[in-house]
């Protein structure tokens, strides 16, 4: 650390009181700059975030959620007194307004999102100045760090203003703008490309996300750093203390993460289905846990459904969106976990999550996936949209034990050893560096 410890802005996004990857890692890398010496704020933006581990976020929320939607859909509305839209910034009040908004569709918020990205040359200008003015008096940070590009519209005003380098992490920001109307896309991208000239350097989680975003949002590849995912491993079994499952225990598949179509939850219901066909895999069961919203209610509520109409109604559990202990918990009692994503994944959490419990994986050779199972030798990958692919690999794997506690033993000990919070904090820091005075 420089001998005076530098003070970072963080800027997170809310997820509407969903469990959000994003935010959970900016949760977990913001709390372990700070143990580095770091003074670091995490501030939340559009709603408060929502984190199985200790929320080390400041309770005020920047660009929040009501005003900013009250913005854009009321002629004048910013020209009200600020007080009267302070009281709509206050956090218990943004949760209660926007517990249900998870179901809405990012195809309703395309305009919204062009305004964002404007600055203080769209709806939202009064929220952009009032940012401005609380880092400057309040927090004077050396260096701005924004979660993902769609809510740094305000950089070069804040970068006239204070002066400082802002970085801009990318985990997943091209997912939203796919989901955008075409017209309302493009607007976006134009006004990504134009903002990327004000960003000091992009952070990424993998070296396949870089060089996407790199063609993707025109970004010079001198901007793009390559930082390795970590995790909180607190709570997790060391990889010296993982024992054997026992034999009594029905060989156990596992899926935890948001239940969603891009998640693959459909290709892991077929590729189980077919598994139960097999003679070799009478006794296996699936397991599945994470949060449901309601626009996906029908979707999950449809393969659940399906493996009823299979006879396997006994045979899968549904343990809802889980917290912290229960989540080492459940993936303790799996013998093999499978997101197959049919995205390309940028990070890949859940994998490490996996792995930091003793669970081989099984993903799809895509995303960052590939780069997750080189660097830790903890799972197998699959063709991409394979259900059979799929279930022939998790049928080797739960029939070959001394070839899944090899997967186990390395996957875990190269997740507590090199992707751990600190390990991924350090890393951070070592980039931030090249920028900070």
């Amino acid at each position: 650390m420089p001998d005076e410890s530098p003070t970072i802005a963080y800027l997170t996004a809310g997820a509407a009181g969903m469990y959000c990857g994003s935010c959970m890692h900016d949760n977990t890398l913001a709390g372990a700059l700070a143990k580095l010496g770091g003074d670091v704020q995490l501030i939340p933006t559009y709603t408060p975030i929502r984190t199985d581990e200790d929320d080390v976020s400041i309770d005020h929320v920047f660009f929040g959620g009501i005003n900013v939607f009250l913005e854009q859909s009321i002629p004048g509305y910013r020209f009200l007194p600020g007080f009267v839209r302070g009281l709509l910034d206050r956090p218990n009040l943004i949760r209660w307004a926007t517990k249900r908004a998870a179901s809405t569709s990012p195809k309703t918020l395309g305009a919204m999102a062009v305004s964002m990205l404007r600055g203080d040359a769209g709806y939202q200008a009064a929220e952009v100045t009032k940012l401005c003015n609380w880092l400057a008096k309040s927090v004077r940070p050396d260096l701005i760090n924004f979660t993902n590009i769609l809510i740094a519209g305000c950089i070069p005003h804040l970068k006239r203003d204070l002066g400082v380098p802002v970085v801009v992490t990318l985990q997943g920001d091209d997912i939203f703008l796919e989901s955008l109307p075409k017209p309302y896309k493009q607007r976006s991208l134009d006004e990504i490309y134009r903002l990327v000239e004000h960003v000091d350097a992009f952070l990424t989680h993998s070296r396949y996300y870089a060089d996407f975003m790199a063609g993707y949002f025109k970004i010079p590849p001198e901007k793009l750093k390559v930082i390795p995912l970590g995790i909180d491993t607190r709570g997790f079994p060391a990889p010296g203390q993982l024992g054997e499952r026992t034999t009594t225990q029905p060989p156990t598949i596992g899926y935890l993460a948001r239940l969603a179509p891009e998640k693959g939850l459909h290709v892991l219901v077929d590729a189980f289905i077919e598994l139960k066909r097999r003679d070799t895999m009478q006794n296996v069961r699936l397991e599945i846990a994470g949060w449901l919203g309601e626009n996906n209610r029908k979707y999950a509520e449809g393969e659940f459904d399906k493996l009823r109409e299979a006879g396997l109604e006994d045979a899968f559990d549904y343990a809802g969106s889980i917290d912290r202990h229960a989540k080492i918990e459940f993936l303790q009692g799996l013998d093999v976990f499978s997101v197959p994503t049919t995205y390309c994944e940028p990070k890949g959490l859940f994998v490490l999550e996996a792995l930091a419990a003793g669970v081989p994986v099984v993903q799809p050779a895509h995303g960052a996936f590939p780069e997750l199972l080189e660097a830790t030798g903890g799972g197998k990958l699959v063709p991409p949209n394979d259900p059979l692919a799929l279930a022939d690999e998790l049928e080797n794997s739960l029939l070959d034990p001394s070839a899944r506690t090899e997967l186990r033993q390395a996957g875990a000990h190269n997740v507590h050893q090199n992707h751990n919070a600190d390990a991924m904090a350090r890393k951070t820091l070592d980039v931030l560096r090249e920028f900070l005075p």
